[in-house]
């Protein structure tokens, strides 16, 4: 069992790893910092594929930190 919250802990951090990338769009420190060509900063709306992403993401974060929960109390180290 252990090695099955491992083998999902991984695929899970590849999962969200690939939408973060997925959602980087200008590019850059300024633009990550609010300045540059990005436009609105943080108070910028999500739509369509952008918003869907960011909900994906959010809840495959939640579910990571389940399972690493999980795996920590079940299994713990020492």
């Amino acid at each position: 069992m252990q090695v099955a919250f491992q083998i999902a802990s991984i695929l899970m951090a590849v999962a969200l790893i690939v939408l973060i990338m997925l959602q980087v769009r200008g590019g850059g420190l300024g633009s990550l910092l609010g300045g540059g060509d990005a436009g609105g900063g943080i108070a910028r709306t999500r739509r369509g594929l952008e918003r869907t992403l960011f909900q994906i993401t959010v809840g495959l974060s939640f579910v990571f930190l389940v399972i690493c929960i999980l795996s920590v109390a079940v299994y713990p180290t020492s």
